[in-house]
């Protein structure tokens, strides 16, 4: 299957196609040279070819040149309410240098959201490498994550009851997969935004070349277990350093999960007192985790909050219907929606906490919003009120956007994705 799109003048038009076992190698070239042109480890590009569908994958075509790049995944996002639903995960997406300014960009994202909606799947997201390209496509940041960096010479942690309970071992992170990726298909369902990890995304955190661990030890493991059960696990390098006041090493975490407070508790006390260290760093963790209510000096911790997944409702009915609601809600939306049309117009939504419809509707509107906001309220990490506050929501009826906001709230602590794609 093809298509064509018109450049400016005299540049000719692009062929976009999907992609084919044997152009492989050119279409990964492609998007690497547009991110920088460093090569990957050979591991990491086997991995990626194994995990990119290539059905969903489309190149652009200036003659016999590949010029641009994009793919899809089938994922399955936990939504408001604990529900899996489908979501194509936007990935690959690249323009070649030579071609930018030529509508390469709009003409990949105009063919993968018709597939998208043919495939059935009412939502799309991604993770932006430039965050102000996607907003004119549809999508909203939904969820964001925490970096920081622990003084753990000067910052303590208060532990709940229990934690001493949870025993503690070393085990090879390869070795220990299964029970650590049972433990994380627990929490999947917990909190909006986590993806259901498909077959051959296990792979991804084992991911271990020399050239991705910047000075650090090899990946390291850690199982919490409680009457003989696997409970959490966290993985982990240890950065040794040295300076003429001693040891001053970092622990970089990679991952935390505890299916219990006790757990979590003895799995960040253990990476906050690994010896000959005196920091703990770590990358895109929720934003409201646990950690940052057990720790005596927040100020010391160096919290830094950045945009994570961007959301965008391919079906609006149909996303709005497959979650549920923490507060009562019966509201008509008046949604704006230029570059998927068929989602433009007004939608009466209806829901609860046990579930919600949401179909077309000819009354008159009670809130004015675009699919752009829709993406960004969705899983609950961003709320109405406060893109109302931004004049991005606009209440046409008194009293429409505080019961709306509230009941669009997640309910159950704030989404986060895990890990990207």
């Amino acid at each position: 299957m093809t298509s064509k799109t018109s450049g400016t003048a005299g540049s000719g038009a692009a062929d976009l196609r999907i992609l084919r076992d044997e152009e492989w190698d050119v279409w990964y070239d492609t998007l690497l040279r547009a991110f920088g042109g460093v090569p990957e480890p050979a591991e990491e590009r086997a991995l990626w070819r194994d995990l990119v569908p290539f059905a969903r994958a489309l190149g652009a075509w200036d003659g016999d040149t590949l010029v641009g790049t994009a793919g899809a995944f089938d994922f399955r996002l936990t939504v408001p309410g604990g529900a899996s639903v489908p979501a194509a995960g936007v990935t690959t997406v690249s323009v070649a240098a030579t071609h930018r300014r030529r509508g390469l960009l709009t003409a990949l994202m105009r063919r993968q959201l018709d597939d998208v909606r043919a495939w059935g799947e009412p939502l799309a997201v991604l993770t932006a490498s430039e965050p102000a390209i996607y907003g004119r496509f549809g999508y909203g940041a939904a969820t964001f994550g925490v970096n920081a960096q622990v003084d753990t010479t000067r910052v303590t942690l208060s532990v709940p009851d229990g934690t001493d309970g949870v025993r503690l071992r070393y085990a090879d992170p390869g070795a220990a997969g299964a029970v650590c990726e049972a433990v994380y298909a627990r929490q999947v369902p917990r909190r909006a935004g986590m993806l259901a990890r498909r077959p051959g995304w296990e792979r991804m955190p084992l991911l271990d070349p020399p050239s991705a661990r910047d000075g650090g030890s090899p990946l390291q493991c850690v199982l919490a277990e409680r009457d003989g059960e696997v409970t959490g696990y966290a993985r982990f390098r240890v950065n040794p350093r040295a300076s003429v006041s001693g040891h001053d090493g970092q622990v970089v975490v990679q991952d935390v999960e505890g299916l219990d407070p006790a757990t979590e508790a003895a799995l960040w006390r253990f990476l906050y007192g690994i010896d000959l260290t005196s920091s703990v760093v770590m990358r895109g963790r929720p934003v409201d985790e646990s950690w940052q209510y057990l720790v005596s000096d927040l100020r010391r911790c160096e919290l830094r909050v950045r945009d994570a997944l961007f959301v965008r409702l391919v079906e609006v009915g149909d996303a709005l219907g497959a979650r549920t609601y923490q507060a009562p809600v019966d509201v008509v939306l008046e949604v704006e929606d230029a570059f998927c049309p068929w989602n433009a117009g007004r939608w009466r939504l209806t829901g609860d906490p046990k579930g919600a419809s949401c179909a077309r509707t000819e009354d008159a509107p009670d809130l004015a919003l675009s699919v752009r906001e829709l993406g960004a309220a969705y899983l609950g990490g961003v709320t109405l009120a406060s893109l109302a506050g931004a004049g991005r929501v606009r209440e046409l009826r008194q009293g429409a956007l505080t019961e709306t906001s509230v009941a669009f709230g997640s309910g159950a602590g704030a989404p986060w994705l895990p890990h990207g794609f």
